[in-house]
């Protein structure tokens, strides 16, 4: 992992192109991989998570984010 900086809801949103709000609703539905860290209850993930995500998800594959 070359980037040790945990990411937000608003971090992953910012990546991908989307509201704050959508990718909690990816989160609700089970579409988000689970947290890599939660700290007072907020959750936070690696951007590596986030990349293998974005680049296995449904419709997305072959984009490159």
């Amino acid at each position: 992992m070359t980037d040790g900086r945990l990411w937000s809801y608003k971090d992953i949103a910012a990546h991908i192109k989307v509201q704050p709000d959508t990718v909690r609703s990816y989160r609700k539905h089970g579409l988000l991989p689970s947290p890599d860290h939660v700290e007072s209850g907020k959750p936070y993930w690696y951007p590596e998570t986030i990349r293998v995500w974005v680049a296995n998800r449904p419709g997305n594959r072959g984009r490159r984010e």
